[in-house]
């Protein structure tokens, strides 16, 4: 249980951003850290996470983010801070408007255009979640899948991430799987309880969201995590939230990979609720390069 508390603290630690000594110029500035990690690039899902928290803090209270869509630009390093700016493009009756850049050596790393919206009433219909999925208790963890191998990645993707991940199709980390599916599904929940802080919930949900949004791709061309000389990029990222949740109850992440093509693969993701409601809706383009198309 501690190291589950651990890793959500993780979690929170970083998303919570030093207010940048409350310097602005046409900008606010936030400043955000990486944990300490193998990786030698920051994870996506991070700076996704900390540039919505970053833009949150420059909006009223009452008026969640609704979507936002962000590019990579360059890989971010662990080893240094990340400023984020942030520019208040409206403040409409309803809606607000933000740009959030990450920057690293005075250069972006990510540029993001995120909307936020006071509640409303009005049209209120969802897609049908899947039928006949396992529950997650049924399901084995990472660790259990993975947590015996020797190596730093594996042994961080197993016991330091702060989400619980329980696939409901066969993970292919070191097997392709059986068929050429380009769609996959898992079960995800933090590690231990958030605070009661919608707007940390919604992040940490992004953070989340770019775990796998690639994985159908790879499951469609029989290849895995560790195929020989395999090199992947996130491009973009796009992402809507259509309803509250907790991301410390467990959430079905279902994936598709509609196309693949020119070293560049489409993933889309639909996230639902235990209840069967539809909350998330994700998109993200990646490169994905095999050893000969390099």
């Amino acid at each position: 249980m501690a190291e589950e508390l651990g890793t959500t603290q993780v979690l929170l630690d970083l998303l919570n951003l030093d207010d940048g000594n409350g310097a602005r110029t046409d900008e606010d500035v936030f400043v955000g850290h990486t944990p300490r990690q193998t990786r030698t690039r920051v994870f996506g899902g991070q700076v996704l996470a900390q540039s919505i928290i970053a833009g949150t803090r420059t909006v009223e209270p009452n008026r969640p983010i609704h979507s936002m869509h962000g590019y990579f630009l360059r890989p971010g390093d662990p080893a240094q801070p990340i400023t984020f700016g942030v520019q208040r493009l409206r403040d409409g009756r309803s809606f607000s408007a933000r740009r959030v850049h990450a920057y690293q050596n005075g250069e972006p790393i990510l540029s993001m255009i995120a909307s936020f919206q006071e509640p409303a009433s009005g049209l209120d219909h969802h897609d049908p979640m899947p039928t006949g999925i396992p529950t997650p208790d049924s399901l084995p963890t990472t660790a259990e899948l993975i947590g015996h191998i020797k190596h730093p990645i594996a042994h961080e993707w197993a016991y330091e991430r702060p989400f619980d991940v329980r696939h409901v199709t066969e993970p292919i980390y070191l097997a392709a799987a059986p068929e050429q599916s380009a769609d996959s599904a898992v079960w995800m929940r933090t590690t231990a309880p958030m605070p009661n802080d919608p707007a940390l919930h919604r992040a940490a949900l992004a953070y989340a969201s770019d775990y796998m949004l690639l994985e159908p791709a790879l499951r469609r061309h029989s290849m895995t995590w560790v195929h020989p000389g395999l090199s992947i990029a996130s491009l973009d990222h796009g992402m809507w939230w259509h309803r509250d949740f907790r991301v410390d109850e467990w959430l079905l992440y279902v994936l598709h990979a509609p196309s693949a093509s020119s070293a560049r693969t489409l993933g889309t993701g639909k996230i639902y609720n235990q209840a069967g409601q539809l909350v998330a809706s994700v998109a993200q383009e990646g490169m994905i390069r095999v050893p000969d198309e390099a």
